[in-house]
């Protein structure tokens, strides 16, 4: 019975962490956008590749 005293209020702490953290979370916007980064991975970046890859041919080419 007497670890209650302790237990209830680390609990009440770290519930009230938590609750700081959701709210700090959502004044940084942090859940505006959910759907574009789970797309962005489908996406290739195919132009930055081209571009290391001509890079990298001109520089084989002028040794």
């Amino acid at each position: 019975m007497s670890s209650l005293y302790i237990l209830i209020p680390i609990t009440l702490l770290i519930l009230a962490i938590a609750i700081a953290v959701f709210i700090w979370a959502v004044n940084h916007r942090q859940f505006e956008d959910l759907e574009s980064p789970a797309t962005r991975i489908l996406f290739d970046d195919d132009e930055e590749a081209t571009q290391q890859a001509i890079q990298s041919e001109h520089s084989q080419n002028d040794e």
